[in-house]
């Protein structure tokens, strides 16, 4: 059995309901401001405590934390993600161009600020691929690896000390740009990264990483190449040098790739069975460094290994800020890729366990990572893709599980780590390429792209194909680009329709989809799916125009025409001049419904502006600018659903001058029953609505 509604009230102009339920907009928006100022500026101690508890999370959930639930599976996701940091980080180091021990230091310093600072609960921070290779490219331009170097000489040393420096400034810089967003309230323009740009760019870069590492699996000394066509150049490079490959190195590498990739392969297919991943990469790391000690590959076979890793912590370091001016172009792209990176990876995990992060607060969080990691020689950092995925399947509940990651780190820096001298750097690229999987398994979202939405399929495509093939600067940039152009492109080219209503309802539905709603007679209802500004609002005339019919011709038609007839009419009685010809942009409503014109032709146009967002100066005129021209062939312009700012804008502009003001109405059917009461004469302002 279907229900009905039947509403009876009257019909409402904007002016009619906002006098009946609107609110002094003046003096409650005073109050507001007044109350807000007042707010901010109270200081006590409960207001110091929640400003505590926003800026430093830590003082907000530890307190409330569930020691007997939380405390195992945060221990165990904790020590998990520790104990794959050692490798990852030594490995992201040498995509970064600089020594592994500052990939361990990038592992310790930023978990545990994230701890104190950060929203999201499975968040794992660190060094993560995308950034490591980024901040490589600019460590590489500025310091780039001389052919010949005594590994063992200071000239060594003073290198790799300025490689660090830049790396570190690049840190520094990118917290420093954090910073100021989150004092600006930034934190939206994440948004920009939208996520098949996100996505099509990790994937991209995922490339360069694996081409990047191909000279160290095979055992080349080559020169990394930097800037655009870097991935064809190094290509092309490692062809040329074949025949230099070190065949020990080689067997490493595939020895290594097969174990790690089957692992892997068993860690994913038994995620659920298994409490805890099989920790393949530091028993890789174990075995390999303790076979090329026992074998000597590094004199027998010419094999490169890592070299010395001093334990303990590192001194304090001014970073090298005399580098800003020439590393500031890249360190903005690394800053919005690891921060739209992190805040998504956050955004996934919060959605899932039912909680929410503050993007702004996650800017402080990740903006003091970096700042204050850059002065320990650290690189930049965000959240990684693998090690949150563990720390998330491991059981991790809180940040807390931060703190045990740590500590596997501070474990291995202050007495593990010397004993990784031995450990071969092919075994770190592999490592390296193989953290990539979930990366390249980002091409399972394609078909499900094409099914949902062919232009954001086109901006995957356009954003992978211009990272691999200029860079990965670059091709962000045009991502990004192309993606803000398919936006303008489809507010540009937005649907006009007309609308019929449905029989005995106040339901009005386009009439392309809706074969059984019918044309009020008289009456055309349009309506625009999308803002007038600037940049459309030729489109707009011209698709309105055509649903109208008004050409310039038949604009100049119907104006002689309507002024021959007002002549016939003055010249017939003075008395109908006084009533209404005196003011041709005024006259009544019922002297409009004498016009000589069929009951087929269009006597009012209705707009239905529901689905305008937004209008700028440009499509107020244009308003304007249709109403006259309407009215010169003898046609009013009602409007009906126009939200507060829209209504605020049409009216500064000046849009009253040319339209009557009680033309303008709350609802769609509004206007319908008043342009039919005056055009039947109906004493009354009321109607009845079935539904």
């Amino acid at each position: 059995m279907s229900a009905s509604v039947a509403v009876y009230r009257n019909i409402y102009t904007e002016d009619r309901f906002k006098q009946a339920y609107g609110s002094d907009d003046s003096t409650s928006g005073s109050l507001r401001l007044r109350e807000k100022l007042a707010g901010s500026c109270r200081c006590s101690r409960r207001a110091c405590l929640h400003l505590l508890s926003e800026r430093v999370p830590i003082f907000n959930w530890l307190p409330r934390y569930r020691l007997k639930k939380w405390i195992l599976g945060d221990t165990i996701g904790g020590l998990t993600v520790g104990i794959l940091h050692i490798p990852q980080g030594m490995a992201f180091a040498l995509l970064t161009s600089v020594a592994p021990i500052f990939g361990l230091y990038t592992s310790f310093f930023p978990v545990v600020l994230y701890m104190f600072f950060g929203t999201g609960r499975h968040v794992s921070t660190g060094t993560f691929a995308v950034v490591s290779l980024m901040t490589g490219s600019v460590v590489e331009q500025l310091v780039p690896t001389p052919l010949e170097m005594n590994s063992s000489s200071s000239e060594a040393a003073d290198f790799e000390a300025q490689r660090i420096g830049v790396a570190s400034a690049v840190a520094l810089l990118s917290g420093i740009i954090m910073l100021c967003m989150f004092g600006l309230q930034l934190g939206f323009l994440s948004t920009y990264l939208s996520e098949p740009i996100v996505k099509a760019f990790t994937s991209a870069a995922a490339f360069h990483v694996t081409v990047s590492q191909i000279q160290s699996m095979l055992g080349l000394r080559l020169p990394r190449h930097t800037g655009t066509f870097s991935l064809f150049k190094t290509l092309a490079s490692v062809m040329e040098n074949l025949p230099h490959t070190n065949m020990a190195e080689l067997l490493i590498s595939m020895v290594c790739l097969a174990v790690l990739v089957i692992v892997k392969e068993i860690n994913m297919r038994y995620r659920k069975r298994l409490r805890t991943p099989i920790p393949v990469e530091i028993l890789t790391v174990i075995i390999a460094t303790g076979v090329a000690y026992a074998f000597s590959l590094d004199s027998s076979y010419n094999i490169e290994i890592v070299g010395h890793i001093p334990a303990g912590f590192p001194k304090p370091r001014m970073p090298a800020v005399h580098t800003f001016p020439d590393i500031a172009g890249d360190t903005v792209a690394i800053t919005f890729v690891g921060y739209a990176v992190s805040v998504s990876l956050a955004m996934i995990y919060a959605d899932k366990h039912g909680y929410s992060i503050h993007p702004n607060q996650e800017l402080l969080a990740h903006g003091i990572s970096n700042t204050v990691s850059s002065f320990f020689t650290c690189f930049p950092s965000s959240a990684t893709l693998a090690t949150t995925n563990i720390l998330e399947s491991a059981g991790g509940y809180t940040q807390l599980s931060g703190l045990f990651t740590s500590l596997v780190v501070l474990i291995v820096l202050l007495l593990i780590g010397p004993l990784f001298y031995f450990l071969p750097k092919a075994v770190l690229a592999c490592i390296n390429v193989t953290s990539l999987r979930q990366m390249f398994l980002q091409f399972q979202d394609l078909p499900e792209l094409w099914r949902i939405s062919k232009i954001d399929l086109m901006v995957w495509v356009v954003t992978w194909l211009s990272v691999v093939v200029l860079n990965v600067d670059l091709g962000l940039a045009i991502g990004v680009v192309f993606s803000m152009m398919t936006v303008i492109c489809r507010t540009q080219r937005a649907g006009c329709s007309v609308l019929g209503r449905a029989s005995n309802t106040e339901i009005y539905r386009p009439l392309e989809n809706h074969n059984k709603c019918y044309e009020v007679p008289g009456v055309k209802i349009l309506t625009y799916n999308g803002p007038i500004y600037y940049g459309n609002r030729s489109f707009f005339r011209e698709e309105m125009s055509k649903l109208l019919g008004l050409t310039p011709e038949k604009i100049r038609s119907r104006e002689k025409a309507r002024k021959a007839l007002e002549k016939r009419e003055r010249d017939a009685t003075v008395s109908t001049v006084e009533r209404g010809i005196a003011n041709t942009l005024f006259s009544s409503e019922n002297e409009f419904f004498k016009s000589e014109t069929s009951e087929s032709d269009v006597q009012a146009v209705l707009i239905d502006c529901s689905s305008v967002t937004f209008v700028d100066v440009a499509g107020a005129r244009l308003f304007a600018q249709m109403c006259t021209e309407c009215q010169k062939v003898g046609v009013h312009v009602y409007l009906a659903n126009c939200n507060e700012s829209v209504l605020k804008i049409l009216t500064s502009s000046g849009l009253m001058t040319y339209m009557n003001p009680q033309h303008i109405f709350v609802t769609v059917h509004d206007a319908v029953m008043f342009i039919q009461q005056q055009k039947e004469k109906l004493p009354e302002n009321t109607t009845t609505v079935w539904v």
